[in-house]
């Protein structure tokens, strides 16, 4: 993931990108504790995520406030535009860094285990709203441990374990019997 977003060069080869540029996607990353306890509204949070592609301009654009508030109301957070965003629920606090991820791209979301943490309920609210993003046209690169929500929202999987052990169509991968990707019983 570090190195689709260009924070770090690949062990080898190397990664073209033919439509989209590092400053257009949008990456949710996996949130720390620092992350939590940050202390800014809902709308600076969300409306920071069209830094990356407006260079230095002092205030934001009107197109970019409007780009914030329709990724609020499509991820249903248009009502706390003003709470602290170290007050949300962890549920919540997702939402709005998807928010703010969905202000940098309108083609490519990267997204490191966007559920971790979440309770069941959340966890399958968050992968509809996915779910919705892909069928949308967003283009959507997930890593997850969840293979049940994987083979249930994904159209692809590419499957690792130190190598590659399944990259295509998540039919294919049920057909192959997910199951024989996991050594010893355990999910990999």
């Amino acid at each position: 993931m570090k190195a689709l977003l260009g924070l770090i060069k690949p062990v080898s080869g190397e990664i073209k990108f033919c439509c989209v540029k590092h400053s257009e996607i949008g990456y949710l990353p996996q949130q720390t504790d620092i992350q939590r306890d940050f202390p800014a509204s809902v709308w600076e949070v969300v409306i920071s995520g069209t830094l990356g592609k407006r260079g230095i301009k002092p205030f934001y654009s009107s197109a970019e406030k409007k780009l914030a508030k329709k990724n609020m109301e499509l991820l249903g957070i248009s009502h706390l535009k003003n709470h602290s965003y170290q007050d949300l629920s962890g549920g919540q606090q997702q939402r709005v860094l998807l928010a703010r991820a969905m202000c940098a791209t309108t083609s490519l979301l990267l997204l490191d285990e966007p559920v971790a943490g979440l309770d069941p309920v959340v966890t399958e609210e968050m992968y509809k709203i996915i779910k919705k993003l892909n069928d949308k046209g967003i283009t959507i690169i997930m890593i997850s441990h969840d293979i049940d929500a994987a083979t249930k929202y994904a159209s692809h999987i590419l499957h690792l374990h130190n190598e590659p052990l399944f990259f295509g169509k998540t039919e294919d991968y049920i057909l192959k019997g997910s199951s024989s990707f996991f050594k010893g019983g355990e999910k990999e």
